[in-house]
């Protein structure tokens, strides 16, 4: 029998059953309860982290946004995921790549190596790629970007936002446009940022 609360599709990160038993709010039993519960949260967690004048990008900084994000609805928010998933890099290289990708984006900076529009999505695409936490990674990500792009002096992405009505659609080519990212073709990902 499926489970209504976590039914996802294909390109979600399925939850381990110990993670699933961390839900906190006892009264969410369907997924669309589940999704208003996490939306709330983070609502809260965008006005806390837009009230901060710079970000500086650092592992306890990003492990906090998800916290403030996810914290209201899992007890695992915040804390870097301890199980192998359908994507991400292996659990005891999170905080290595991390590192890596914090010094990659400090360097691009300082450097100019790219513009904050580049700076901002190709640092949200390594952090989804990492997949640091049990779910939430790609939100987690938008923001943190968006984050980015505030303290470089730039306006947030509108993330394909521009068609609401299809969200499927939109969702898609996020998707894609990662997935080309993936094979270092950043072009459409850049496109879907700004859509």
């Amino acid at each position: 029998m499926n489970d209504p609360l976590m039914e996802e599709d294909k390109d979600a990160t399925p939850l381990t059953e110990e993670e699933r038993q961390q839900l906190i709010p006892s009264y969410i039993t369907l997924r669309s309860e589940l999704n208003e519960a996490e939306q709330r949260n983070i609502l809260q967690a965008e006005a806390w982290a837009f009230r901060r004048n710079r970000l500086v990008p650092s592992e306890d900084f990003l492990k906090q946004l998800h916290k403030r994000m996810f914290g209201n609805v899992w007890r695992w928010a915040g804390e870097f995921r301890q199980s192998e998933r359908n994507i991400g890099v292996p659990a005891y290289r999170i905080s290595m790549d991390l590192r890596q990708l914090i010094d990659d984006c400090q360097y691009w900076v300082e450097h100019n190596t790219y513009g904050p529009d580049e700076i901002a999505a190709r640092f949200s695409h390594r952090l989804v790629q990492i997949h640091p936490f049990p779910n939430g990674n790609g939100r987690h990500s938008r923001i943190a970007a968006d984050l980015l792009l505030i303290s470089l002096g730039a306006q947030r992405f509108s993330w394909g936002q521009t068609n609401l009505v299809d969200v499927s659609e939109t969702r898609r080519r996020y998707i894609d446009s990662l997935h080309a990212a993936d094979r270092h073709d950043y072009e459409p990902l850049f496109e879907f940022v700004r859509s």
